[in-house]
């Protein structure tokens, strides 16, 4: 049945109450037993997010000429990702809503790039492992491309010798994850930069979870491989501020090594009523909140707030994979940042999953190998051992004959 608009309007007290009430049954991430969807980094960090995006609210990041102040931000928290990620003077990038946004717009890029260097008339195609974002497969979608995804290898990383087999004269993009999202793991950029460079195809690097982590993770003596723009034939990275940048929602960023590509990213329009009409990206109008919060957020915190951040992230993980090692689970692969996925040799994950979320902790799960998945904050080192102790509680429940499970869907 439809919800009609009330006829008269209500106090703000009263509906705040309401929807307090309503999220109630929501998932439980301010006491840390949501490891996907939110990023607690801290209450200090939530509230500059909040106070920073309402003071730029009302503001739209579609008129850089009536708002200059969002266009100095934009270009400046371009400029913090690309001192991260060995971008040169000659990157750029913009901001975007998410990674799915950042990801469509690499594809459209390259597509378009491809389009300018050839005479190609036949369908045009992705060549991805296995393991890379459905992003892909959705950006492919709307734009009529074929993907081509190839089993990883069994380490779980991207097959690199399969995937440059499967390239040919129709490949408009390399995809590599840093890292993969159901596994958490780095694939061999340098392996794949190489390829793309040889066979002269586009590579872009899938950072969504690891841009904004990887680099401090590395600066707090973690051995990260070389992942972005310092691997020739790095075209494009994908990284998401509004995960380990701890910024708020929805806000990405799209990067390329020579800011003269984000030419083929735009969209122009003068064939209309209204004038002509240039975006970035795929949206018209830009929430300023987005843009005002990730400048506040990242000059908030500065290199040295992110190390201290990234640090509680990846101590985190450690304890809760030395934890899990010693129930019986299997870590999958050899994560170095903040997701790691637990199978199990005899249980059934799916039961186990089942039976953390009636202790409260609403997770991921991957499915193949089936696992549970973790994409954990600064907040989890505080709980690893709420964590830990309902993972047993879990585990001894569904070996003694529990076998209550959930379905494998989580994002529906």
């Amino acid at each position: 049945m439809l919800k009609s608009m009330p006829t008269q309007g209500r106090s703000w007290h009263e509906l705040q109450d309401e929807m307090l009430a309503r999220g109630q049954g929501d998932a439980k991430w301010r006491e840390g037993k949501t490891a996907v969807y939110v990023f607690n980094a801290g209450e200090d960090v939530a509230q500059v997010q909040k106070d920073a995006y309402t003071l730029y609210m009302s503001e739209n990041g579609l008129g850089p000429a009536a708002f200059p102040s969002l266009k100095q931000m934009e270009a400046e928290v371009i400029g913090m990702g690309l001192s991260l990620l060995h971008g040169s003077p000659a990157a750029g990038g913009s901001m975007t809503s998410g990674g799915t946004d950042s990801i469509t717009m690499a594809v459209k890029t390259a597509r378009d790039y491809f389009r300018a260097n050839t005479s190609t008339t036949s369908r045009l195609n992705l060549v991805l492992p296995w393991s890379a974002h459905p992003a892909f497969d959705k950006a492919a979608h709307l734009m009529d491309l074929e993907i081509r995804r190839i089993p990883c290898t069994s380490d779980l990383l991207a097959d690199c010798d399969a995937m440059e087999k499967a390239l040919d004269a129709n490949t408009i993009m390399l995809v590599g994850s840093a890292p993969n999202f159901p596994y958490g793991l780095i694939d061999p950029i340098e392996q794949l930069g190489e390829i793309a460079c040889r066979r002269d195809v586009w590579l872009h690097v899938d950072a969504c979870v690891g841009g904004y982590i990887a680099p401090f993770a590395r600066m707090n003596g973690a051995d990260i491989p070389p992942f972005d723009f310092e691997v020739a034939g790095v075209k494009s990275i994908s990284a998401d501020l509004h995960k380990y940048g701890y910024c708020a929602k929805g806000a990405s960023t799209i990067l390329f090594s020579d800011n003269s590509l984000k030419t083929y990213m735009q969209f122009d329009c003068e064939d209309w009523p209204g004038g002509r009409m240039i975006t970035p990206t795929l949206a018209g109008t830009r929430p300023g909140g987005a843009i005002s919060a990730a400048w506040a957020v990242m000059n908030y915190l500065g290199v040295e707030g992110y190390r201290v951040k990234q640090q509680q992230v990846t101590d985190a993980r450690a304890i809760i994979e030395q934890g899990a090692t010693a129930l019986g689970f299997e870590i999958l692969g050899k994560p170095q940042l903040g997701i790691v996925a637990l199978a199990h040799p005899r249980e059934d994950i799916f039961a186990i999953y089942k039976q953390m979320f009636k202790r409260g902790w609403f997770t991921s799960l991957a499915t193949a190998p089936k696992a549970l998945h973790l994409m954990l904050s600064p907040f989890h080192l505080s709980i690893t051992d709420t964590y830990l102790g309902d993972l047993e509680a879990s585990l001894r429940r569904v070996e003694a004959g529990d076998k209550d499970r959930v379905t494998e869907s989580r994002y529906s």
